[in-house]
């Protein structure tokens, strides 16, 4: 089968089905973010890790996801996106295995970061491949929303189905899960989705490797460890190290004419914005959901699996959002959709700032409406960057939009989350210092202390954390209102999608794509 990414046809049956096999691989990587929530405390009490082995059995997963992005979207350009997508997910596979029996916790970091690799793979060639079957504005645009709601469902889902399993199996369940799905994409993969790639890609810049990895790892381990720990040098030091390495990174694609990301791809009308626009909206999602999972458990009392579940709850508003969104700025056009959905988060954002110690349901309905805004706003902004870049480079193009939202997501609990704590500090002064540091902290000693001190402790903790998350709250609103008037500025006139030349051309569509089903 060639091809069809020179022509407009669009899609028929088979790809439809071969873009529902592409999200089995979207909702697991998407799931292992959370799928650990539940299973620490089986894990603690089998595997004895130490206080850093466990963090690291939670973390090793994200960074070696969002240090390898860029990487392997660019491989996937090179090889072919189908083959990076099937190494992938045998590799997710077989990592899935030997975490669920890893028998110490030196096994299980070495398979979540193994995990992370087969992650990093997975993203982007998914995306890249819808890119590349659905040539037709219209799908195209339908199947990206579809996709932004199965990753932001996926995330909510994952620590729901952990809590699920761990109720009548071991915790090896909640890795085991993954098994059968990737061997269901192994099967069908081949026979369903054609084969894409760049038919001239260049040399593979060996040494952009380590420099990218270098450019995202120590900037997003430095802001999600300010967003645990609050401000100090050393990380402050990380996060600089990574921006001196990226301006390195940069500096090098500039020169090479065979750079993993190529300049070709900021060409596109709306590809630079599309990126921009896409990192805040996932500064807002992360930020929020850094208050309202401790809300739900701390202030509220809830056990984690009830919280999980409740936290579903605003996901059915999500599953409306981003076909709304489409078929809504297929008529208006990109500029007052985006625009909207940011307006519509930060109403959610303010709906959030109006809860109080005992205020699920408003919780809820803010949650909601910002995860509504967010993923109108990202389906749309990422089907425009996609459109925007040439189909050849439709891997590296996924690969940088998912960086971005890597970013984004640990700069929005970095940021809000240090400012709801030095209002929660704050509003704690003189009270003891455990209590002060977090509200968590502040639980266990009311919990020691107990009595009528113990009780005065916890409101008192549990009104600060409110009066935090409120001016957060305040922060984010103020924050896409304001990208609200910059999308309308930016996004003027991009109207439907239109995809530009490949690099060196200007005809609609990129250069001819490589493409064969098997």
């Amino acid at each position: 089968m060639t091809n069809p990414a020179s022509t407009n046809s669009r899609a028929g049956r088979r790809e439809w089905t071969a873009f529902t096999v592409l999200l089995l691989p979207l909702l697991l990587v998407s799931m292992d973010v959370s799928v650990l929530y539940f299973a620490v405390p089986a894990i603690t009490r089998e595997l004895d890790p130490t206080a850093t082995q466990q963090l690291w059995i939670f973390d090793s997963y994200g960074f070696a996801l969002a240090g390898l992005l860029i990487t392997m979207g660019s491989l996937g350009d090179r090889i072919g996106r189908r083959r990076l997508l099937l190494a992938g997910a045998a590799a997710f596979g077989l990592a899935s295995v030997g975490a669920a029996y890893a028998q110490s916790a030196e096994m299980l970091i070495a398979a979540r970061v193994l995990l992370g690799v087969g992650g990093a793979t997975l993203m982007p060639s998914t995306m890249a491949l819808v890119r590349n079957m659905f040539t037709d504005d219209r799908q195209r645009s339908k199947a990206i929303g579809i996709w932004s709601a199965a990753m932001a469902g996926g995330i909510a889902l994952g620590s729901v189905l952990s809590g699920v399993l761990l109720n009548h199996f071991w915790w090896g369940s909640v890795f085991l899960i993954n098994v059968p799905a990737m061997l269901l994409l192994l099967v069908l993969v081949p026979v369903l989705v054609p084969e894409f790639k760049d038919p001239a890609p260049g040399r593979f810049d060996l040494l952009s490797v380590p420099l990218s990895m270098g450019a995202v790892l120590p900037v997003v381990y430095g802001l999600k460890e300010t967003a645990a720990e609050g401000f100090e040098p050393r990380y402050a030091l990380c996060i600089a190290a990574g921006l001196v390495l990226a301006a390195v990174f940069t500096a090098r694609q500039r020169r090479r004419e065979d750079a993993m990301i190529s300049r070709a791809l900021f060409r596109g009308r709306g590809f630079g914005a599309g990126i921009g626009l896409n990192t805040i909206a996932a500064f807002a999602m992360m930020g929020s959901a850094y208050f309202t999972t401790q809300y739900l458990q701390s202030v509220l009392g809830m056990g984690p699996l009830e919280a999980a579940l409740w936290s579903l709850a605003p996901s059915l508003a999500v599953g409306a959002a981003a076909p709304t969104a489409t078929a809504l700025a297929q008529k208006t056009g990109r500029a007052p959709v985006v625009a909207a959905g940011f307006v519509l988060a930060a109403a959610g954002f303010g709906l959030v700032g109006l809860v109080g110690t005992d205020s699920l349901w408003v919780l809820l309905a803010g949650a909601a409406v910002l995860a509504s805004g967010i993923v109108t706003v990202m389906s749309l902004v990422s089907d425009m960057a996609l459109a925007a870049a040439p189909a050849e480079k439709a891997g590296s193009a996924a690969s940088l939009l998912e960086t971005g939202q890597e970013f984004g997501g640990a700069l929005g609990m970095a940021l809000l989350g240090s400012l709801g704590t030095a209002v929660y500090r704050a509003d704690l002064d003189g009270a003891d210092p455990a209590a002060r540091e977090t509200l968590g902290g502040a639980v266990a000693t009311a919990g020691r202390l107990g009595g009528t001190a113990g009780e005065q402790l916890l409101g008192a903790a549990r009104e600060a954390f409110v009066h935090g998350m409120q001016y957060a709250a305040l922060g984010g609103a103020v924050l896409l209102l304001g990208t609200a008037a910059l999308a309308a500025v930016l996004l003027r006139g991009t109207g439907a999608a239109a995809p530009v030349a490949g690099a060196g051309t200007e005809q609609p569509e990129a250069a001819p794509v490589t493409g064969t089903a098997r």
